[in-house]
């Protein structure tokens, strides 16, 4: 499944446009030595997006009376309830997880550093059958991948985004990287809108890869080259269009120098990652945040994503894969975070543009849905704990769209990303202009973070 639409043409070159105006944003990053600089009040948040709508059905498992309504609707998707990992709350178990994420049961049960939230979705405002049904105040688009997935990512849940929930989250930290040498937030998986706020600008750069320029090397004569290279990027053209791309390409020079630097001068990690593409992004992300001191930055934002989840067929062992590497990976990568002394400072959370039906769909598979149970692991949540209304797991039940259990969100994507925010610095004043639909609900604040 391609991730890049017409959609994402448009905002790319939205980008591109305003790109002149953009570099007074960026400047104030301000390239001026923070080596002194202290990171005492250091924080990252790290984000997993799960492209093609993780079917978190299988994911988070209700193993008390409602596993007979699950065992019912999920036919043959149901997973045996002796396979499922119990998760212990108060003595009790009363959900399971999947039974190939044992790492993350264990974070849940004796470190009490992961949670789950239940049920969260894309949402103007609290919604019933009865509203869903009348289409009143709906997000635009609901089970379309693009549209679902740009409205996880920027909480505009109408229209094309240019901008991201994360990307103006770092512009309203601001001053916490005053004195920093490099942007605030970094995407090991392209460049999503989730990333783009109105002042702050992505860096990218692909996993294991040195960041910068490729083939250039120490010799004096590709020395040459990339001086003229970086020469060519300040010309004067005369055309706006093309010195905006031209800055912007510049400033990335500028800013893939520093990080290249400042990761050639980080200890190397004694933390084994597993060998996916996911571990990867997030074995890149902990050597960045290695490199905190020396990149003079006190919030850091991170996009990590893995792909797969659009499973119309074969759901069962595909899941099993998908699952595995993401708990694997999500272990390694809290791991590295207790090396490098940050557990409680680094807070790292899942996306999905949705889950899917309950009810299985042909050839072993299932359908796009809506409301969804996500992740989040690190030292400062406040974890043991589901978070959320579960939905009654019954087709056509009181908490269906429609006939095949495609979950009435009962937790706004606002809230769940608004506690994420709160924890990360940004003031209860400012949230509203970041999460538009946030005071739509009752509480901004679902309590998952400490």
């Amino acid at each position: 499944m391609s991730r890049h639409t017409r959609r994402d043409m448009l905002r790319l070159a939205c980008c591109s446009a305003a790109g002149a105006s953009l570099l007074g944003g960026l400047s104030k990053l301000g390239l001026v030595s923070a080596l002194a600089q202290g990171t005492t009040d250091y924080k990252a948040l790290v984000c997993i997006f799960m492209f093609g709508g993780n079917d978190s059905n299988n994911m988070l498992v209700p193993t008390d009376s409602r596993y007979a309504q699950y065992l019912q609707a999920r036919s043959v998707l149901a997973l045996p309830q002796s396979q499922l990992l119990p998760l212990q709350i108060n003595g009790q178990s009363t959900y399971g997880l999947h039974p190939s994420m044992p790492d993350m049961q264990g974070y849940f049960n004796n470190d009490k550093t992961l949670a789950l939230v239940a049920n969260v979705g894309t949402l103007v405002q609290p919604t019933t059958q009865a509203t869903y049904r009348a289409y009143t105040n709906l997000p635009e688009n609901l089970y379309s991948h693009s549209d679902q997935q740009d409205q996880w990512q920027s909480a505009q849940l109408a229209g094309t985004p240019v901008s991201g929930w994360a990307g103006k989250v770092a512009d309203n930290v601001q001053t916490y990287n005053a004195a920093a040498q490099f942007p605030p937030i970094l995407s090991i998986s392209g460049s999503p809108v989730f990333c783009t706020g109105i002042t702050s600008r992505p860096f990218s750069m692909n996993p294991g890869q040195p960041p910068g320029l490729q083939g250039f090397d120490t010799s004096a004569a590709s020395q040459a080259r990339y001086a003229a290279t970086q020469q060519l990027l300040t010309f004067d053209s005369g055309l706006s269009m093309v010195q905006a791309a031209n800055a912007v390409t510049g400033q990335a020079v500028k800013f893939a120098q520093v990080l290249s630097t400042a990761l050639q001068n980080i200890a190397p990690l004694q933390t084994k990652f597993p060998t996916n593409y996911l571990a990867q992004q997030l074995q890149q992300v902990a050597q960045v945040i290695a490199a905190r001191s020396a990149l003079g930055v006190q919030r850091q934002i991170f996009f990590c994503s893995y792909g797969g989840f659009d499973t119309h067929a074969d759901q069962l062992p595909q899941q099993v894969q998908l699952l595995t590497d993401v708990s694997q990976s999500m272990s390694a990568f809290y791991q590295a975070t207790k090396e490098l002394g940050v557990a409680s400072q680094v807070t790292t959370f899942t996306l999905s543009e949705f889950s899917r039906t309950l009810e299985p769909g042909s050839n072993g598979g299932s359908d796009h849905a809506w409301g969804a149970h996500q992740l989040i692991l690190g030292g400062a949540v406040q974890g043991n704990a589901v978070y959320g209304t579960f939905p009654t797991l019954v087709l056509a039940g009181p908490d269906d769209a429609d006939q095949n259990g495609r979950w009435i969100p009962t937790m706004a994507l606002d809230q769940y990303a608004a506690t994420l925010a709160t924890w990360f610095g940004v003031s209860a004043a400012n949230l509203p202009s970041i999460f538009p639909n946030l005071a739509n609900f009752t509480t901004s604040n679902v309590g998952f973070m400490g």
